[in-house]
């Protein structure tokens, strides 16, 4: 059984323990599992952070069981999907000003997981530089300036 299948079993019965009734379905190129819930809105939590907190404890368990395993996301209901498209789209028009103003924009703080996914959004974009703070804060903000 590979970690993904691991995850997959792991999160199903974890979430039928709790009580929840769920479809939990793999997407092998993202290491995504996708939850169908009539519970989505009490999985997810105010403003994603139950989920976020599903996410870690499934990662820590599947790494108690595999030391090498592969960081699994979780996204329930596409709720995850929807806001990274949402945060891709606002960090877009920010960009859009910068380019336009020339003057560099601190972006509000972001967990990791965000800031790793607007750093390779812009990785290749001609015009937009990014960088975070080199700061120990766990929340941290990401600057968009021009090149």
């Amino acid at each position: 059984m590979d970690t993904l299948d691991h995850a997959q079993e792991t999160l199903d019965a974890m979430l039928g323990y709790l009580g929840f009734a769920a479809t939990v379905s793999a997407d092998r190129a993202t290491s995504t599992l996708h939850v169908t819930s009539g519970d989505g809105p009490l999985l997810i939590g105010e403003n994603g952070e139950r989920l976020e907190e599903i996410q870690h404890l499934l990662n820590r368990i599947v790494l108690d069981h595999d030391k090498t395993a592969p960081h699994v996301h979780v996204d329930i209901e596409n709720y995850r999907a929807t806001r990274d498209h949402r945060l891709i789209e606002e960090a877009d028009e920010i960009a859009s000003r910068v380019i336009a103003t020339g003057r560099t924009v601190k972006l509000e703080p972001m967990n990791a997981y965000q800031r790793r996914l607007i750093h390779h959004h812009f990785k290749d974009h001609p015009a937009i530089a990014t960088w975070s703070p080199g700061d120990d804060a766990r929340i941290k903000r990401i600057s968009l300036s021009p090149r």
